[in-house]
């Protein structure tokens, strides 16, 4: 397809989801010179921005100004954005199939994994993903309830940085969180709070753990909170120390190190104990109807036969009592109608980002995946910039070789969607009701007042719309 108005040919790309990882792959699109891009981004909720808005932590602001980067490709000529537009619901694939010449998911994964242990279904027993989403006014859990009042020690299954996450929200005054942007409720809840201990179990040792030495010392560094370790969990066992000082980062070293000095400390009256556990690993959640302890098996590292330091039980088991426990040991996501889904992963099975139509087997023209609706959930924000730009790497090559869609509508999705009955929210509506969070914040004393339903969203939208038509 070419542009009327020059000899450019144009290349329609479809975009579903509007995370880290769908606007690295926007911007590395957009900015390619030989073709005249036109990009469509489609996101199921009114608010674009994914993980970065939804769930990134409320005292981890910094984080948050990545935004700035994705406000510029929204304003690069060929965008466009298609807010609280979903596919099953409004659109079809082949509606998509039919205008675009290649479709990119980024949709990303958002729920907590299930590890499938007994007493799993025992109130207090929650994902870790769906606290996340909870404190930072995810409209999908607007509702969770943890009933914090009744809680004196949470334990969390998994050590990576969503665990550290979960257990310095819930550790800290809650008056340090008050300015961010935090959900309303969540923040009501934790001012009830009854939590003095959070224990973070992994089932390996710490030269293994998947934090980060930054994210650990962050929550050491709380106000009335200590992070506890015992001196042999804090000392890696020989092999891991060998791997760890031939092939471990420096990061890993360097958590391993602020471990060491943290188990080598005096006790001191600090209200609120973060405890650091290893080689433990969960068996079953106990409890009549609401969890009243965890039960953990020891573990041990060896080396298999291909050299890889690995765990395994040794046949000992503890009790640790608890009130509440997080599952964070992964996210996983939904199949969307129409996408092609691996049940290993909860991705979108691929080649290097070409989607195929079912796992191993054959490539799906037109059809890519960036982000975690590619590898899975793993990596942190900055690791979706190579990916996606690896994966438009692919698509610019298909292009040039012919390979893609051929759509044969003329027809703008716009014109579709407003034959059916769609409310589409535009990028200009997206940046009325940013604008319009920020000086609701402001007259509160916080950051950012975030609407968490998307009937709020829309009816403040619809408001602005009309108030600035009257202008």
């Amino acid at each position: 397809m070419t542009n009327p108005d020059s000899q450019t040919p144009t290349w329609r790309i479809a975009v579903i989801g509007s995370g880290p990882s769908a606007f690295y792959a926007a911007q590395f699109a957009l900015n390619q010179k030989d073709v005249d891009v036109r990009l469509d981004m489609f996101e199921r909720l009114p608010v674009p921005f994914g993980l970065v808005r939804l769930g990134v932590a409320p005292d981890h602001q910094v984080v948050k100004r990545v935004v700035n980067i994705y406000n510029k490709v929204a304003a690069a000529p060929g965008f466009r954005y298609f807010g609280n537009v979903e596919l099953g619901r409004d659109l079809q694939i082949e509606d998509l199939e039919r205008r675009y010449d290649q479709i990119i998911y980024a949709f990303g994964c958002s729920k907590s994994s299930n590890i499938g242990l007994p007493g799993e279904e025992l109130a207090g027993v929650h994902g870790a993903a769906e606290m996340v989403g909870w404190y930072n006014g995810h409209p999908d859990f607007r509702g969770e309830r943890y009933g914090l009042s009744e809680v004196e020690h949470a334990v969390v299954i998994g050590n990576g940085n969503v665990a550290l996450d979960v257990a310095r929200v819930l550790l800290q005054p809650p008056e340090r969180l008050a300015p961010s942007d935090i959900s309303d409720a969540a923040l009501e809840e934790l001012r009830r709070s009854s939590i003095r201990e959070v224990s973070m179990l992994g089932r390996r040792g710490p030269a293994q753990a998947a934090y980060s030495a930054k994210e650990l010392e962050e929550v050491d560094e709380v106000d009335e909170v200590e992070l506890v370790v015992s001196k042999q969990e804090a000392t890696p066992d020989p092999k891991s120390a060998a791997w760890l000082e031939e092939h471990g980062s420096r990061g890993k070293q360097r958590s391993v190190r602020y471990l060491k000095t943290c188990s080598e400390r005096e006790p001191d009256q600090h209200s609120r104990k973060f405890r650091c556990r290893f080689l433990l690993s969960p068996v079953a959640f106990l409890g009549s109807e609401r969890v009243e302890a965890v039960r953990v098996e020891q573990m041990e590292i060896y080396e298999d036969d291909a050299g890889v330091l690995r765990s395994r039980s040794t046949g000992t088991t503890q009790d640790i009592p608890c009130q509440m426990v997080l599952l964070s040991v992964g996210y996983r996501g939904d199949p969307l109608p129409g996408v092609p889904y691996n049940e290993r992963n909860g991705a979108v099975p691929n080649v290097d980002g070409r989607v195929q139509h079912e796992p191993g087997g054959d490539v799906r023209a037109g059809h890519f995946a960036v982000g975690w609706s590619k590898r899975g959930p793993s990596g942190i924000i900055g690791t979706n910039m190579a990916d996606s730009r690896a994966t438009v790497m692919c698509m610019m090559e298909d292009r040039r070789s012919g390979s893609g869609l051929n759509p044969s509508s003329d027809q703008d999705t716009a014109e579709l969607l407003r034959e059916r009955g769609a409310e589409v929210v535009t990028w200009a509506d997206w940046l009325r009701l940013d604008a319009w969070e920020v000086a609701e914040g402001k007259k509160r004393g916080k950051l950012r007042q975030k609407l968490e339903t998307v009937e709020e969203m829309m009816r403040v939208i619809r408001e602005l719309r009309d108030a600035e038509a009257d202008s």
